[in-house]
């Protein structure tokens, strides 16, 4: 009798232990829609007020999804969806020109409870880019496609598909005929990517996000760089560079100048300082944005969360637009 009551107890202990593991004490977001030269001088109120707007629409959707009990990767794509098609943001509608005047976005998501990512780079006809960036991951062996093949599998698996002028914005336009009238005062920039960046060398958008039973999820996309050429990919589609995901450490985001981001493996070293060091996700971040990085010349920023909820939204630029938000709290910023 003794010995069957031992074995109920255990049992009845093991699943409410599971029970209570199962579900996250809360959920956590955070977003970007670019770090850069953005000054408060150069934005007029009204123009501040629509990012601060787009910011917050977009924190409402990815915090309706997890407070309903919805996947941290459910809420990462469908507020990038959302950032895409808001012209204001160089991802999707409103991405920046290339050198020859049409759009090629990058971006990339990943799981980290399943460790799986999907990334699509130089994509010019597919009107989400993040969705396209999931079904990779999730319906095809690879990780990564790029353009004409990418976006093939992507209309053979029913994405909406626009012509590539749909992602023009006047705003964007004026900037990339900026950008070629300075490189044609220069013959230097003939040679090379020097006029690619201006204030403009920042775009992209993200989101990272904690559910509720404790996955953690991260993605990114971008237009590039004003007047890139040569098929130049930044590091928003690159796993490991701009977008790292792992249950039970971290989710991460990069914006900035991508090369930068590239070299120095940006996403991935947040995740590494903190599962094989002793680095906090604040330390951590502020190490990468402002000791290495700034070091070496590179700008940008990130944002984070992890496993506990902690969540950080690291820059070394100007300014970077930004947001997060837990149970009750919520925070959303331009300058510094």
């Amino acid at each position: 009798m003794k010995t069957n009551l031992y074995w109920i107890f255990l049992f009845l202990f093991t699943f409410i232990n599971c029970k209570q593991e199962s579900k996250h004490k809360d959920y956590a977001i955070a977003i970007h829609g670019g770090a850069g030269a953005i000054l408060r001088k150069e934005m007029s109120a009204e123009k501040e007020k629509e990012y601060m707007s787009a910011l917050n629409n977009a924190l409402d959707i990815g915090e309706k999804i997890l407070k309903e009990g919805g996947t941290a990767m459910k809420a990462v794509e469908q507020v990038i969806i959302f950032l895409e098609d808001n012209p204001l943001f160089n991802a999707g509608k409103g991405a920046v020109f290339t050198n020859k005047g049409e759009h090629e976005l990058d971006a990339s998501i990943m799981d980290g409870q399943t460790a799986q990512a999907g990334a699509v780079g130089g994509v010019r006809v597919i009107k989400n880019p993040i969705r396209l960036a999931r079904l990779v991951m999730e319906k095809s062996p690879h990780v990564f496609l790029i353009a004409r093949g990418a976006e093939t599998f992507g209309i053979v698996n029913g994405l909406d598909t626009v012509s590539n002028d749909w992602f023009d914005t006047e705003f964007r336009k004026k900037t990339w005929i900026k950008a070629l009238e300075a490189e044609a005062k220069d013959s230097l920039g003939k040679l090379g990517m020097k006029y690619v960046n201006a204030d403009s060398k920042f775009g992209t958008v993200g989101c990272v996000a904690l559910d509720l039973k404790g996955h953690l999820a991260a993605g990114t996309s971008s237009g590039g760089m004003t007047n890139k050429r040569w098929g130049r990919i930044g590091d928003a589609p690159i796993i490991g560079a701009g977008t790292y995901a792992e249950d039970g450490v971290a989710a991460v985001s990069c914006t900035g100048h991508g090369e930068y981001f590239i070299r120095n493996v940006v996403a991935y070293d947040l995740i590494a300082r903190m599962k094989y060091g002793t680095a906090t996700l604040a330390q951590a971040s502020h190490e990468i944005i402002h000791e290495k990085l700034k070091s070496l010349g590179g700008d940008g920023g990130l944002i984070a969360v992890d496993h506990a909820g902690n969540i950080e939204l690291c820059f070394n630029s100007i300014g970077m637009y930004r947001g997060w938000a837990k149970a009750g709290k919520r925070e959303v910023k331009i300058f510094k």
